[in-house]
């Protein structure tokens, strides 16, 4: 400790007030322009093209503009003009020798958003919005239009180049315009990227039914196949509805009808709207924002707006004698739905500069109340639409519980061999390499196939019967069924995130079941449990189907085997000589076959025929959209609701000519 104090302590260089700089004016932006726009990239670069565009929008939420025009200029340069009041050029009462726009552009934390007076609610709040740009940009333009007279100033880099200049009469304009070019000595080689700043605008007329963007970009910035229009007018009179009915598109929804609409915050604090809906393929958002500008990491008025969703859900569940809706949470209800949130309030607080998170703690109570009445009211009036929705979050709640609860479906799949079920007829090889398990339908189709095997590469398990349907079951019902726990103890890999390839003890897994309708039936069964617990096992190429044969013909004492009628019909033309008469017999299943013939037509490596079961590959676009329309057809056809599968069914009835039962 006393080395601390060690005069022979070596000597460190001087330190007094001297070194203490102090930094005036618009100096601190430029020297750290991350604690005021968060950094100098390209998301930082766009941020001043939203701070100028907050301010036009502040002025038509507090109704006095209806129109703002963006224009992306051929030296990138961007130039955003309103109809508003226009900043005041009177002198400053404080700094008398400047404009009040020259302070507003060069002082930090001025501006008319403090008081209250000038604007009931806004998205600026600090007071250095357009003092940032202006000290961010190498060249800044300012044009005013107030009391029917045109004023004009130029900046850079935070500094007046001119003085306020009155340009002349403006009898027909108001409003400001301001026209910038970020600074590459802050942002290097980034530029403005016009599609940004347009999607930009176009969120901003979504958020506000009563303004029209005008949007124009220079054609020389636009590259080859920029979807971004050069001229295009912003104006959407349904709001958030038409901004979520445009990011959704066609995409198929549970709800039928969307639930969407705004109401006043109570004490005069300001309003709330919405619009939500809940996709059919789950890939859902949430979008917030507060007085127009967005929060992309949520806040106080999201969990207002959601809380108001889920206790009006478990009420309609609770009014509809539906005892499983009071265990749903916020997850299952809204983690997959399509959000779009916009309040409008007084003195919000958001988290930092950039206003990336709302903090104020009353918008939640605001907007609870804002938003319930208006659910019940949604739910209570259309009450078709309203038991679909309840039923698809029950169902997303008993599959929360079936996944948390996985974990003790895998401890009851051990891999080691002493644990195996005793109806397993294992092969004596202990490597899975060119080994295989036919998971053959009942016992006495078993017995034929165990008799009929190569005892060192091929394991058999019987199945009683139809296994439970997993697509429709809970995860309770699943550990308890005995044909289940079964296939898992004799695989011995796992299921769901659990699954791990190197212990799975077979290299091929083959169902085999008769060749009818029921054997039809339990396959499907099959590829389902397979498709739902374990679906590397099938991307990985391990499942396959046996193709049994229905008919066995005799002619001229030789054997022959057909899958179906129309291979019996075909073989028949080829095999038969001139009056010769075939003896033709079917098999009902299996179990009348006999172990030789069971191995000759469906387990002999050399003349068997094997259909591998795969899954789309979702590396392409053509293959995420047959992945979703396989998982799609799974639960229409093996879920749940019987409606479907009976609408299938009738849809199809009309192409059967010959009923195999």
């Amino acid at each position: 400790m006393s080395d601390l104090f060690d005069s022979t302590a070596p000597a460190v260089t001087t330190y007094s007030a001297q070194d203490i700089e102090v930094l005036e004016g618009l100096e601190p932006v430029r020297h750290r322009p991350g604690m005021y726009i968060g950094g100098t990239d390209e998301q930082a670069l766009h941020h001043l093209v939203a701070e100028i565009l907050d301010n036009s929008m502040d002025e038509a939420v507090a109704g006095f503009a209806n129109h703002i025009e963006i224009k992306v200029n051929a030296d990138l340069s961007v130039t955003i003009t309103d109809n508003g009041r226009g900043i005041p050029v009177d002198p400053h009462p404080k700094y008398p020798n400047k404009s009040a726009l020259e302070v507003i552009l060069t002082v930090l934390h001025s501006g008319g958003k403090f008081g209250g007076g000038a604007y009931k609610v806004s998205g600026g709040l600090h007071g250095v919005g357009l003092s940032v740009v202006n000290a961010l940009s190498d060249k800044l333009v300012v044009e005013i239009a107030r009391d029917k007279k045109l004023y004009r100033q130029e900046y850079s880099k935070g500094k007046p180049l001119t003085p306020l200049e009155l340009i002349g009469n403006a009898p027909n304009r108001r409003g400001t315009s301001i026209t910038f070019h970020a600074d590459p000595e802050i942002f290097g080689s980034r530029v403005f990227v016009p599609n940004r700043i347009y999607r930009m605008a176009r969120s901003k007329a979504f958020l506000f039914k009563g303004i029209r963007i005008l949007w124009k970009c220079d054609p020389s910035v636009l590259s080859e196949g920029d979807p971004t229009p050069q001229e295009m007018e912003l104006h959407f009179p349904n709001g958030l509805k038409d901004f979520l009915n445009y990011q959704i598109g066609a995409r198929p929804t549970i709800n039928r009808t969307m639930f969407s609409g705004d109401a006043e915050l109570a004490n005069d604090e300001g309003r709330v709207e919405w619009a939500i809906t809940w996709p059919e393929d789950e890939n859902g958002f949430c979008n917030s924002y507060c007085n127009t500008v967005v929060t992309p990491q949520g806040g106080t008025h999201e969990v207002g707006f959601k809380t108001a969703l889920i206790r009006g859900l478990k009420e309609y569940g609770e009014m509809a004698n539906v005892k499983k809706a009071a265990s749903i949470t916020a997850e299952d209800f809204l983690s997959n739905a399509c959000i779009m949130l916009s309040v409008f309030i007084r003195d919000p607080q958001f988290q930092g500069q950039t206003k990336d998170k709302l903090t104020s703690t009353k918008a939640i109570r605001l907007v609870e109340q804002a938003v319930k009445d208006s659910f019940d009211h949604w739910l209570t009036s259309d009450v078709e639409n309203a038991t679909a929705l309840l039923e698809y979050v029950i169902e997303r709640a008993e599959a929360r519980k079936k996944k948390k609860e996985e974990k003790v479906l895998n401890r009851k799949a051990p891999t080691k061999k002493l644990r195996l079920p005793g109806k397993l007829a294992d092969c004596s090889q202990a490597a899975a390499e060119n080994t295989e398990i036919f998971i053959v339908e009942g016992d006495s189709a078993g017995g034929s196939a165990k008799m009929g095997r190569d005892r060192v590469t091929q394991a058999i398990l019987p199945l009683r019967g139809k296994i439970l349907n997993v697509a429709s079951a809970s995860l309770d019902k699943i550990l308890q069924n005995q044909e289940i726990k079964d296939m898992c103890e004799a695989l011995g890999c796992g299921v769901k995130e659990n699954y791990k390839e190197e212990n799975l003890r077979y290299e091929k897994i083959i169902i085999m079941t008769d060749a009818d309708v029921d054997g039809a039936h339990i396959a499907s069964l099959l590829m389902t449990f397979f498709y739902q617990q374990m679906p590397k096992l099938i991307e990985n190429g391990h499942l396959y189907i046996a193709t049994p044969p229905l008919y066995k013909i005799v002619v001229g004492g030789k054997n022959y085997y057909a899958l179906d009628d129309d291979e019996k019909d075909k073989l028949l033309a080829k095999i038969l000589k001139g009056n010769q008469k075939p003896d033709i017999s079917r098999f009902k299943g299996l179990g009348e076959m006999s172990a030789m013939q069971l191995k000759e037509t469906t387990m002999d490596k050399k003349n068997r025929v094997l259909l591998r079961v795969v899954l789309p590959n979702t590396s392409t676009e053509e293959g995420k959209e047959e992945a979703f329309e396989t998982r799609r057809q799974v639960d229409r056809l093996m879920g749940k609701n019987p409606e479907t599968r009976f609408k299938f069914i009738i849809e199809r009835a009309k192409f059967v000519d010959d009923l195999d039962i």
